[in-house]
């Protein structure tokens, strides 16, 4: 074995107090009792950000990363390797990492030069599609996987088909103080006498303290001098997003339940030695987590390993750990057997002493300067196991080896350009102009793009209040009698027609069937899914090919929610047979396409074939996507190779001149989503060529070599005229360029993060 001599320095990512989370204090509590148990290895972190100032870190910390910034994990990857160390142990826990299922974090560990020991906090029994995708690529980066118990080893093999050798099983860690009785605290914090139940942590709804309340009336029934304290905050993204509403919600129910005397909550985030001595004050800890999804609890094992008698429901963690009388397990969700379990300890002093003593004795192999040898014995192996070829290769990458730079993501102007009913057409310069009001266009693309940032892992309470009132609007919009859109509001909210264009009503349905696949606000993806019922069928109907395209895309990600959908699924094969025979009609030898014209936003026509062959298992409709496609990108490529799209003054006639300009943003952004698709079925390059030739058209690679993208208000301009760029940052042109940026992000993240850049 490698000698422990060999390790000198050791790099710690996670999140890092003072940011206030388990992750955080657990890897705190690693690191410090590694430096403190090992003297001689120099022990650095690498925390994640979640908000934009940082945190007031301590001298350990050497690099910060930005948690959606793809770039910032690269650059933190180029620290490592630079700075030499022996080993990167990595504290993973899905939804502390930037990108899709935290998808960020793999991109820095491809890049890394020296072993990986990863400890799993969560492991999915079962996960979504980009949950299992990370997981299974995390495990492949690492050479050594830690749980903390059994059942998460058992998950691994069963789940992720983890050799078993890879697994090192090391208990959460805990903090070595000596058993007392619990009286010895009580006078400290004026419950001398009294029967006290504990509960811990950062609080959120999926803790079930609305059950622990609901038992005390019985609890005090029979023991009148009992106390209820809960210690902790509430969690900082709980509060972001929703204030107080939950700890309001408890405080209400308890005055409600009439037993606001025998409850106290502690609402802050405690230091540790002040957290050991409540701890040390209570008679029962408790812990009514709702579902069994709970492979760790860094609070039980406090609790538990520190000698507390436990009453628990029966998630993978406490049943592990309590088995075998170890604790009393109740069912979830069941305030009575709560009550029960209480009572039973109240009166059984013997036997709560005594499972407070055998919990204790128990801990003593849990102890931090415990784990740190466990942690250095695990580190070892994965040194041992590293490969001599991996360690040659050199750490740093050439211009032409690196990620294409992507500016950064400014949301400013949608934010601008929104109010409380939508989204305005127009701008003026930067300005909104409120005289052209509103359109289902533009919303409907507004709701798409804040669903993708969600999906991104931008969740801001901002970015979700848009979504609402996007769909809202779109709702607002949809007329049941004649199940369409109309597409044009006036500022005072009047609508100016009675039914919508054709492509709207396709937009929307574009829109409603993304949010219905992607967004986790059941409030939003209910209302969606009604819309979309309702308004699908009549496009059978539309005589649109680009109406007929866009439902199309949204249908796609439909059936992706609800594959069953036989409503849907019929929609879909007429509108390809329409889109087949159109092609049949109008295509010839040098004109491949679908129409006698290309307009605006061509490539979404091809789009929707490519999506809509892979899922019905038809490669001759993908075929024919594909070869339009890429006819499309020849006749949008200038002579000297830049992107240069179908002019709206005017257009292009079969047969006849096609116009230069006016050039929208509306048709880079179609390309972009086109090719990237392309990519993902075909996997070549040549694809990726394509996109990014698309996207810098935004940036300045474009007949008049002028970049259309706003730096400093986040919109973009109008589009390109023969003799100068159109100074309106309107809707419709911001809206185009975010999603463009958004999808080529998502885009590079993949390719970073998973093997040979497979997409989706």
């Amino acid at each position: 074995m490698v000698p422990i001599s060999r390790i000198n320095k050791v790099a710690f990512l996670g999140n890092y107090l003072p940011r206030k989370c388990g992750i955080a204090t657990f890897t705190t509590d690693l690191r410090n009792s590694i430096a403190d148990r090992f003297p001689d290895v120099k022990c650095f972190v690498a925390p994640v950000n979640d908000i934009e100032q940082g945190y007031e870190y301590p001298p350990e910390v050497r690099f910060e990363i930005a948690e959606q910034d793809l770039s910032s994990y690269l650059a933190a990857a180029d620290y490592l390797n630079i700075a030499d160390f022996d080993l990167l142990c990595v504290e993973h826990e899905f939804g502390i990492f930037g990108g899709v299922a935290g998808s960020h974090l793999l991109a820095l560990l491809h890049e890394v030069r020296m072993p990986i020991v990863t400890t799993l906090h969560t492991i999915l029994q079962n996960p979504n599609h980009d949950q299992r995708r990370v997981m299974l690529e995390l495990i492949q980066l690492s050479s050594r996987v830690i749980v903390m118990s059994n059942k998460g080893c058992e998950i691994l093999q069963e789940v992720y088909a983890v050799d078993r050798k890879k697994i090192d099983i090391i208990a959460h860690g805990i903090p070595d103080i000596p058993f007392s009785d619990s009286n010895f605290y009580k006078e400290e914090f004026g419950v001398t006498g009294k029967n006290v139940i504990l509960t811990f942590g950062l609080l959120s709804p999926n803790k079930g303290l609305e059950y622990a309340l609901q038992a005390l009336p019985g609890i005090i029934n029979e023991f009148p001098d009992t106390v209820f304290i809960v210690v902790g905050q509430t969690h900082p993204n709980l509060l972001r997003n929703e204030g107080e509403l939950y700890r309001l919600s408890l405080i209400r129910m308890a005055q409600d339940l009439g037993v606001q005397k025998h409850v106290v909550f502690f609402n802050r985030f405690v230091e540790l030695d002040e957290l050991l001595r409540f701890i040390g004050a209570a008679d029962i800890y408790i812990t009514p987590y709702l579902t069994e999804n709970q492979i760790t609890s860094g609070t039980l094992a406090y609790a538990f390993g520190t000698g507390n008698a436990v009453v628990s429901t029966p998630y993978w963690h406490a049943e592990e750990l309590l088995a075998d009388g170890r604790g009393v397990l109740v069912p979830f969700r069941n305030s009575e057997a709560i009550t029960i379990g209480v009572n039973y300890l109240l009166k059984n002093d013997t036997l709560r002493h005594e499972m407070k003593e055998n919990a204790f004795k128990l801990g003593r192999d849990m102890i931090w300067s415990r784990c740190a040898e466990k942690y250095m014995e695990s580190f070892v192996l994965a040194i041992e196991n590293q490969s001599r070829e991996t360690a040659k290769i050199p750490p740093i990458k050439t211009l032409d080896q690196q990620p294409v730079s992507l500016p950064g993501l400014n949301l400013n102007h949608l934010f601008r350009m929104s109010d409380s009913t939508g989204i305005f057409q127009h701008a003026i310069f930067t300005v909104p102009c409120f005289e052209d009001g509103y359109c289902t266009d533009d919303n409907a693309r507004a709701l798409l793009l804040t669903i993708q940032l969600q999906q991104s892992g931008h969740k801001s309470a901002e970015i979700k209040n848009l979504s609402a009132t996007y769909v809202a609007f779109l709702n607002h919009t949809f007329v049941h009698e004649t199940k369409r859109f109309r597409n044009f509001m006036s500022f005072d909210r009047r609508w100016l027609e009675s039914v919508g264009s054709e492509d709207s009503h396709g937009n929307a349905l574009w829109a409603l069937g993304y949010s219905i696949a992607h967004i986790n606000q059941s409030g939003i993806q209910s209302l969606a899914t009604e819309l979309f019922d309702n308004a699908l069928p009549v496009v059978t109907e539309f005589t649109s090919p680009r109406a007929w395209a866009l439902t199309l895309v949204g249908i796609d990600s439909y059936l992706k929610r609800f594959p069953g959908n036989h409503s849907a699924i019929e929609v879909r094969e007429i509108l390809i047979q329409k889109l087949i025979q159109r092609f049949a009609d109008a295509s010839s030898t040098e004109w491949l396409w679908y129409e006698d014209g290309l307009s605006y936003a061509n490539a979404k026509i091809p789009h929707a074939m490519i999506v809509s062959g892979v899922s019905m298992d038809n490669q001759s409709v993908v075929q024919m996507g594909l070869e339009t496609l890429s006819w499309l990108v020849k006749i949008q490529k200038s002579e000297t190779g830049y992107f240069r799209p179908i002019g709206s003054n005017g257009f292009y006639s079969k047969g006849e001149s096609r116009a230069i300009f006016d050039q929208q943003p509306i048709e880079a952004h179609a390309t972009i989503s086109a090719c990237i698709e392309a990519y993902a079925v075909t996997k070549n390059v040549q694809w990726l060529t394509e996109a990014h030739n698309a996207f810098d058209w935004f940036l300045g690679k474009n007949d008049l070599e002028m970049v259309l993208y706003d730096s400093s208000t986040g919109g973009c301009r109008d589009g390109l005229h023969p003799d100068r760029v159109n100074q309106n940052e309107g809707c419709e042109s911001t809206l185009a360029f975010l999603l463009a940026l958004t999808e080529m992000q998502a885009l590079q993240s993949t390719r970073a993060s998973f093997k040979n850049g497979e997409g989706k």
